[in-house]
């Protein structure tokens, strides 16, 4: 119990204090924070289910969707003592105390805080060396409709089970859409971003009116890019079931393939995710019975490299890899070499 201002709550058996409860998250339809907690712990065994034990950056917005907002990676002083932790690094070696969901517990801690943005590392904290995860993002360039997105999904499913590689599908909470398939925890992320690569260029060939790989995006055009770099090491992606900043509560939301036609994301919200997922169960409950093997993907990575294709680029933050092309915009490389 507590005043206006405070309330607590117990989850978990860890008692957690609430401040500003009633303060507005999402204006559109005047959900609070307390809503948002609520929300979570309504979606408890399928929030676990898709995200307990992986290190989490927390996206911050102290004032609701409407405000300002910063990543925070680092867990503060102030957590309690509860709180489970990992030490996560990036390629360059710098380290960072990491939130490691747990529980529910962990959370409404983060809520408390402001959190409209959970993104997850592609691994498990008590398995840091292998990548679990193959994430397709689907991010349609500007004048792209959702239906063409759609499209270029089920082209996903349809290569990655000729791969024998079964998949599921999200909302990204915005946009786009996210294609997930959980990993033998064999390989790391250098491996698994190089079969996100040769997925993205298969996929071209086959559809290049439709689907494109190109990082630079003065040569995406009206088309959908696939984002092979969302599977860089220490890359974290914005997770499921979690709500997005934007003034609805729109949730990244999993969804079985059979409703791909008829969803519309905009009304995945928090007001109205707990009641699909009360009424049609969850749609990932199966992601993690039966892990998938990267072995004929990989096979498909070698295939490109034989016939001569570079590495795709990679984001500026990272080092420089081998066999990458020269990272700089095609139209800057041809002004340089006139």
């Amino acid at each position: 119990m507590g005043t206006s201002d405070v309330t607590s709550i117990n989850v978990d058996g860890h008692e957690i204090r609430v401040s500003n409860p009633s303060k507005v998250f999402f204006p559109q339809r005047g959900e609070t924070k307390m809503d948002l907690i609520e929300y979570y712990l309504s979606v408890e065994p399928a929030l676990l289910n898709a995200l307990q034990g992986r290190p989490t950056m927390l996206e911050r917005y102290p004032d609701g969707a409407s405000g300002k907002s910063f990543f925070q990676k680092r867990v503060p002083a102030s957590a309690p003592e509860w709180l489970e932790q990992t030490t996560v690094a990036t390629v360059n070696g710098t380290t960072s105390n990491a939130m490691v969901i747990a529980n529910m517990a962990h959370v409404v801690w983060a809520v408390n805080m402001g959190c409209l943005g959970f993104h997850t590392w592609p691994y498990l904290a008590a398995e840091p060396n292998f990548a679990d995860e193959l994430r397709i993002d689907l991010d349609p360039m500007p004048g792209v409709t959702f239906d063409q997105v759609r499209d270029v999904a089920a082209l996903v499913r349809l290569y990655l089970g000729e791969h024998g590689i079964a998949c599921y599908i999200k909302t990204s909470g915005s946009k786009g859409l996210h294609i997930y398939a959980r990993l033998e925890p064999r390989w790391d992320s250098y491996q698994v971003r190089a079969c996100a690569v040769a997925t993205a260029r298969e996929l071209e060939r086959r559809s290049p009116d439709l689907v494109t790989a190109a990082w630079w995006k003065e040569e995406r055009g009206t088309r959908v890019f696939i984002d092979y770099n969302q599977n860089a090491p220490h890359k974290t992606v914005f997770a499921a079931w979690c709500a997005r900043a934007r003034v609805g509560g729109q949730v990244s939301a999993p969804f079985a393939w059979s409703d791909l036609d008829s969803l519309d994301p905009a009304e995945l919200t928090i007001a109205t995710v707990p009641g699909v997922v009360a009424e049609y169960g969850d749609a990932w409950a199966d992601i993690n019975a039966a892990p998938q093997s990267l072995l004929s993907l990989l096979d498909q990575v070698a295939i490109d490299e034989a016939a001569g294709l570079m590495d795709a680029p990679w984001p500026p933050v990272y080092p420089k890899m081998p066999n990458e092309p020269p990272r700089v915009a095609p139209s800057r490389a041809r002004k340089e070499a006139i």
